[in-house]
């Protein structure tokens, strides 16, 4: 199955995007596999109106902030079924945003079945979890809105809540800030996560600013650039642009090894996966993975990465050790599997299949298809939970 050009894997984004689409067609046409960072100068934080810069005081971190040594496996608390107290009411499930029908379903991953569906904010995006875990919300992009969902009860529970072009979202380490993704608008927006009043407008200078993954110490964040074939780095310290990294190509999501040595990009358009330092920030080489490369799952003894080939169907496990790929694994009768994630015991890999209406059961055991679930068009980035970790990071479950 070919990669789906930009206009047709985000048709209900398209008129919106569509200067950002012609403005990525040249800058994949000029650019080249560079290796070091460039760009221009860093971009300067804004400060929310009527808001402090510095925000409120920071909560309480788990990983006690920047200040302790970098972990052997950042993944260390993400093993199976250890799963937090503060997870302990939820219900496990799978919610699957459907992207072209502003609809959550919500799949029993014991039976395999859809057992509710309701109505979200306009273009509904990724499920995220929140960083104290009490929380998951649906980020409606086009809606610009957040709609709250009590994992305890697998429902809505509150009003939708309004913010800027929330394409995806994440949280910094310590639990601080709320990082939307305001894509289209080519900007990092840092919320208090209780309020959700803005604090920072951060403006990045690449076209498609997508996904992110932090530094095994907390010190910075990572995220790509889609439309421009770019990485941006930002110090987390400072809220601001350390600099940007040319890797070509389209690429999508991002995950740190477990020793914090490497970054692992999807990338859509050249099939693979780029190897970045990311001390050094500077690409260090490449793996070809399958055609359109797109969603990065650590298993849950952090010894392989589940790697989404959505062009054509396929899973790839990269072996972290080696950094080579261990075996691939195709879903029969082919499909578009992209965002989702592992169940809490490791044994099943939970994908969406966005231009197919359905989600995918697999078992990590032998890649054997355990279910293939009908839901509503254009499912994307589904969440698998409770899941194990002591906070989240984010997107459909980075837990640390």
């Amino acid at each position: 199955m070919p990669v789906r050009t930009y206009a047709e894997a985000r048709v209900p984004r398209a008129l919106r995007l569509a200067l950002i689409a012609l403005l990525w067609v040249a800058v994949v046409a000029a650019c080249s596999e560079g290796s070091s960072p460039s760009g221009p100068p860093a971009s300067t934080p804004t400060k929310a109106p009527g808001t402090a810069a510095d925000g409120p005081a920071p909560q309480a971190a788990p990983t006690g902030g920047t200040s302790v040594p970098t972990p052997a496996n950042v993944y260390a608390f993400d093993g199976a079924n250890q799963l937090s107290p503060a997870v302990r009411g939820a219900k496990p499930l799978i919610y699957v945003p459907n992207s072209d029908s502003n609809t959550v379903d919500v799949i029993d991953p014991a039976t395999f079945k859809v057992t509710n569906s309701f109505v979200v904010g306009r273009n509904p995006q990724h499920v995220v979890p929140s960083w104290d875990l009490s929380t998951l919300y649906v980020t409606n992009d086009l809606g610009n809105s957040l709609t709250p969902i009590d994992p305890a009860t697998g429902t809505v529970k509150g009003p939708n809540i309004a913010v800027a072009d929330p394409y995806n979202m994440y949280f910094t380490p310590d639990g601080r800030y709320a990082i939307v993704v305001a894509e289209a608008l080519r900007r990092l927006d840092f919320y208090d996560p209780h309020t959700w009043q803005p604090r920072m407008r951060l403006p990045v200078d690449c076209a498609g600013v997508d996904h992110i993954d932090f530094a095994a110490d907390n010190s910075f964040l990572v995220a790509t650039c889609e439309f421009s074939g770019k990485l941006v780095k930002i110090d987390l310290r400072t809220l601001s642009v350390v600099g940007y990294l040319t890797v070509g190509g389209m690429p999508q999501d991002i995950k740190l090894d477990p020793r914090g040595e490497v970054l692992y990009v999807a990338d859509m358009m050249s099939n693979g996966l780029h190897l970045v330092d990311p001390i050094r920030f500077q690409k260090i080489g490449f793996l070809p993975t399958g055609q359109g490369a797109h969603g990065l799952y650590p298993s849950r003894d952090a010894a392989v990465m589940y790697v989404s080939n959505r062009g054509e169907g396929s899973i790839s496990l990269v072996d972290f050790a080696t950094r080579q790929v261990r075996q691939k694994w195709q879903i029969p009768g082919g499909g578009s599997p992209d965002m989702g994630g592992v169940s809490a015991d490791g044994s099943v890999l939970w994908l969406s299949g966005r231009y197919n209406s359905e989600v995918y059961a697999i078992s990590t055991r032998d890649g054997s298809l355990l279910a293939r679930i009908k839901v509503g068009p254009g499912p994307h980035g589904a969440c698998v939970w409770p899941q194990p970790g002591r906070y989240s990071l984010g997107h459909t479950g980075i837990l640390r």
